[in-house]
């Protein structure tokens, strides 16, 4: 039987590389997806790949907006009636990113609003529906930013470790919901953005180059977020779990 067989995940970030990857495998696993970024046509591609068909339900969400947000998981349950998995992808940092004494701002405040208080709209909305539905699984994206020293990256690591953070202590909170709240902490995922990153800094290339066994792939996280979603996963709550290629363990050691 397949492993989310009868399960609803909304997926935010869902254009881009992790998030194909992961609504291509929950579709082969049996779940019933909502897409959701905040471009149209790259939504649509997403369920195209995937081959989702009915099974899938594209959506225009800016998880920075409340009314956006409140109305993705309107959607959700009015289109497939229950919600129960939770998978926020959507994020990133920018190449305005740096030392606290040299980054500016404005660039803290939008990798803060993005990748925490995205996060947090998202649970703040979806975590009552999954709790309704007898329980489930929120699935949160961290970073090895918030498990090793990265620098260049300050506003990066904040939001991250906020998110690590808070998942921790969601998981105490809605435990008695039968909801599981984890993340995951991937290393240097080689999705196009990525790729094109590394062609113009040679500090990310060399970070690659301390992967134990080389920079990770899409389809690397989006296996570990079918682990989370699904039953054999039941008794995992409040982990933050590094998909790195011991990056984090390794790294430090440089």
């Amino acid at each position: 039987m397949a492993r989310l067989a009868g399960k609803v995940a909304f997926i935010t970030g869902a254009a881009g590389g992790i998030g194909r990857a992961v609504c291509r495998r929950y579709i082969e696993e049996g779940a019933r997806i909502v897409a959701a970024d905040i471009s149209a046509d790259s939504v649509e591609e997403t369920l195209a790949e995937a081959e989702a068909g009915d099974n899938g339900l594209g959506l225009v969400c800016d998880i920075t907006d409340p009314d956006s947000v409140k109305a993705g998981i309107a959607r959700t349950i009015e289109r497939f009636g229950r919600l129960d998995t939770l998978c926020n992808i959507a994020g990133g940092s920018s190449r305005a990113d740096g030392r606290v004494t040299e980054a500016p701002d404005e660039e803290f405040w939008r990798v803060i609003k993005l990748d925490l208080y995205g996060t947090f709209l998202c649970c703040k909305y979806a975590i009552p529906e999954i709790a309704r539905a007898g329980g489930g699984s929120v699935i949160n994206m961290s970073s090895m930013a918030a498990l090793m020293a990265l620098t260049e990256r300050d506003c990066y690591t904040a939001a991250k470790g906020g998110v690590a953070s808070m998942t921790r202590s969601m998981a105490v909170e809605y435990a008695p919901d039968r909801i599981r709240v984890n993340a995951i902490a991937p290393g240097l995922v080689l999705t196009p953005r990525a790729e094109r990153i590394m062609a113009e800094r040679e500090e990310i290339r060399l970070l690659a180059d301390i992967h134990l066994l080389g920079p990770c792939q899409p389809i690397d996280i989006a296996e570990m977020a079918v682990y989370l979603a699904a039953e054999e996963s039941r008794v995992v709550t409040g982990q933050v779990l590094s998909v790195d290629s011991g990056v984090t363990i390794h790294g430090g050691a440089q």
